[in-house]
């Protein structure tokens, strides 16, 4: 079964500053929680009322835990808001498209068509295609911020053909994508080596749901 896998940023904000920047906030938002908790317990001394924290609980609202949340968080949902996108410089490309290709090594061209599926989080990425003859899942993945014609996707895939499809090869290969504004809409091109010599090109559009 393939995962998702980490994917580079390029030209978008720095992954390390996120961190430190989610370091922070886990550090306030933990002392907060701690100075909350200890007054609470002072205040219900004051009336007499006998109440401890148990060390466990000073524990779970530490900052390593709640950078862990934060971070989850943030991996999982905050990343998407369309402020925070536009700030990071990292498109939602996550959901179900439909493909449309064309091999061109051969006269006539050869049309194809599928479905991909593009699962995506803050720091990892994966893109499966499914056709009628074959299947693929890349493996390494780059996003591409570019200023003059918005978002490329470039990444490098495995291919492995259907039962019964006896003159295919399984075989690796290599898709940019170019996102149209909105990123509702993608044009690029693939390569393919290792098992299947062909090239082409390919056009996205993201289905609603």
């Amino acid at each position: 079964m393939k995962l998702e896998h980490e994917y580079a940023l390029l030209e978008g904000f720095n992954r390390a500053s996120v961190g430190r920047w989610l370091q922070v906030g886990a550090a306030a938002i933990s002392a907060v929680i701690v100075f909350v908790l200890l007054s609470a317990v002072d205040l219900a001394k004051r009336y007499a009322l006998d109440v401890n924290v148990p060390p466990v609980v000073m524990s779970l609202v530490g900052a390593g835990t709640v950078y862990g949340a934060l971070y989850w968080l943030f991996s999982r949902h905050i990343w998407k808001l369309s402020a925070v996108a536009r700030m990071l410089k990292v498109p939602n490309l996550a959901g179900t498209w439909s493909c449309e290709g064309v091999t061109l090594e051969k006269e006539p061209n050869i049309t194809w068509s599928g479905t991909v599926k593009i699962v995506q989080s803050w720091d990892k990425l994966r893109v499966h295609l499914e056709t009628e003859q074959s299947v693929s899942d890349s493996i390494a993945a780059a996003l591409l911020h570019d200023e003059a014609v918005g978002y490329r996707l470039l990444y490098h895939y495995e291919n492995r053909p259907r039962i019964g499809e006896t003159s295919l090869a399984a075989h690796h290969g290599f898709a940019e994508l170019t996102f149209a504004t909105g990123e509702n809409s993608a044009t690029g091109e693939y390569f393919n080596g290792r098992g299947r010599n062909t090239w082409g090109k390919l056009k996205l559009t993201r289905k609603v749901a």
